[in-house]
């Protein structure tokens, strides 16, 4: 393809070229469907229990059904994108749905990380003040906390945002495997490195500020739990502290893996990068919903009994 310069106002549509290198194109764009299909039952489910039934109407179950939200927001921005290129062999998007879809990724990244850090600041709060918890952290102060971490998202992504808006691109190609941030950057005629400060702050903000806090507030948790004496409940709740800190691991080991790997000076080739983008996007919301929901009791409980409810009624004709 000629280069042609474009006006980001000209650029009517985008194509995604992150796949064309790889083969068995049908196969993986199956297993991608079937990730995101599964994603979105578990994380719907959670959303379903926890909001239809009142007795879970507590600040653990409403930071479990925000992350939900967020997990749906943030599969969906990407998977649909590469499913649509994989499956339906649609590889062109429009320029403005690309530009939402950075957007609503960038906005899923960054909740979802505070929706980690909240949940840490729950179950320190709970294991370590039990008897305080439900005075420190109600429902009302809950939802005031999540309001600001969307609000502080909102804000962020819409400054990142309207940069990559406001940039000439000189051809409409994303070379990675859906639309973010970098990619329109990468396809901009402009020198990349500049647009990429604010980003690296939010990056370095979300790895090197939030990440040591949560590791701190469940490396608190264990050494409160170890410090109990040995009984059955005890250990209950270490391996809860223990099952919590998997959703963690799931979303930022590739980010982890991807800033090491750099600063040892390993160069990702674009497959390595795409299979990281890959990995990123779709483990998360896989296995928040999944340990949320088999690790908790009452979760666990409501859901057995609806599905064994809907078993024993007879169907009537």
């Amino acid at each position: 393809m000629s280069l042609v310069n474009f006006s980001g106002q000209n650029v009517v549509e985008f194509t995604i070229t992150g796949f064309d290198h790889l083969p068995h194109h049908k196969l993986m764009g199956t297993v991608i469907l079937l990730a995101y299909c599964l994603a979105l039952l578990c994380s719907g489910t959670n959303i379903c229990i926890i909001s239809t039934d009142g007795r879970l109407h507590r600040p653990m179950y409403l930071l479990i059904c925000n992350l939900a939200l967020v997990d749906i927001m943030f599969s969906t921005s990407a998977s649909t994108t590469m499913i649509s290129a994989l499956l339906a062999g649609d590889k062109t998007i429009s320029y403005h749905s690309c530009l939402s879809r950075v957007y609503i990724y960038h906005l899923g990244d960054i909740t979802e990380c505070l929706a980690l850090s909240l949940m840490a600041l729950d179950r320190t709060v709970a294991i370590s003040e039990p008897l305080r918890y439900a005075t420190i952290l109600t429902n009302r102060r809950v939802f005031i906390l999540i309001v600001v971490s969307w609000l502080i998202g909102i804000g962020c992504m819409g400054k990142v945002v309207s940069t990559a808006d406001q940039l000439p691109y000189c051809q409409p190609v994303i070379k990675y495997v859906f639309c973010d941030y970098p990619a329109m950057i990468r396809a901009a005629c402009v020198d990349p490195e500049p647009y990429f400060l604010v980003p690296s702050i939010l990056g370095l903000w979300l790895i090197a500020g939030q990440f040591p806090l949560i590791v701190l507030s469940y490396g608190k948790l264990v050494f409160t739990v170890l410090r109990l004496p040995h009984t059955e409940k005890g250990g209950r709740t270490l391996r809860t502290v223990i099952t919590h800190f998997i959703p963690v691991v799931s979303y930022y080991a590739p980010k982890l893996v991807s800033v090491l790997l750099t600063r040892v000076g390993v160069r990702l080739n674009l497959t390595e990068r795409n299979a990281m983008l890959i990995i990123s996007t779709l483990v998360p919301p896989l296995i928040n919903p999944t340990v949320y929901c088999l690790q908790n009791k009452e979760i666990r409980s409501v859901l057995l009994h609806v599905l064994w409810k809907k078993a024993v009624v007879p169907f009537k004709a």
